[in-house]
């Protein structure tokens, strides 16, 4: 138990040292680890949501390969990525929010952008687990990038498709790695928005909690 705990405030550690020792604008992430982990059938039956979650932090090499399976850059040759976008307009923003401070995930460099410092983590949801969890990613549709959809409809529609294709993945990992994790529609959009002083095109969609079992 004593080195669970060492581990995870060791990990803790070195997301911090890594905001100070990065550019300002960027902390880099480990590179993911694309193969291995439990046969897709099998992560398929084990997938399953819980709301239970221990306080302690994810390593930083398992945040990157969650973020990779989440969203990230499967082929580098045409920026495809681990989720499928309508019309390929990759108009969803995951935003990862941690006890150290919220960032934006960037899938070319793999990378997570400062947001804002400090614990903001009540302010991804509404339910109490969510101020305690180590990890809450909140998922933002920029529909200024959607320029081939026509209509606010369609915007939000394909949003939402996109936006579950990219929880589900969330969901087999976790599953694939013995993490807990839930996707969550009770969240204070507004709020959000105002924390993370979204634009009017910037539509928050939903929450996903991950953490270890409790």
């Amino acid at each position: 138990m004593r080195k669970h705990i060492l581990i995870a405030a060791a990990a803790t550690l070195s997301l911090a040292a890594a905001l100070l020792a990065a550019d300002p604008a960027t902390v880099t992430l480990p590179k993911p680890v694309t193969d291995g982990g439990k046969p897709l059938m099998q992560v398929l039956k084990e997938r399953h949501t819980a709301r239970e979650f221990k306080s302690d932090a994810l390593p930083q090499a398992a945040l990157s390969n969650l973020l990779w399976a989440a969203w990230g850059i499967s082929r580098a040759d045409n920026d495809h990525r681990t989720a499928p976008s309508a019309m390929n307009q990759q108009e969803i923003d995951i935003y990862v929010f941690t006890a150290e401070g919220v960032f934006l995930y960037d899938a070319k460099p793999h990378a997570l952008k400062p947001v804002l410092s400090g614990d903001h983590r009540a302010a991804a949801g509404k339910q109490d687990f969510v101020a305690t969890a180590p990890l809450s990613l909140v998922y933002v549709a920029d529909q200024s990038k959607m320029g081939k959809t026509s209509s606010d409809a369609d915007k939000a529609f394909y949003a939402a498709a996109d936006c579950g294709f990219i929880a589900e993945n969330v969901y087999l990992f976790c599953a694939s790695e013995g993490l807990n994790c839930v996707v969550r529609g009770y969240v204070d959009r507004d709020a959000i928005a105002k924390t993370l002083n979204l634009h009017p095109e910037q539509k928050v969609l939903l929450g996903q909690t991950v953490g270890y079992p409790k």
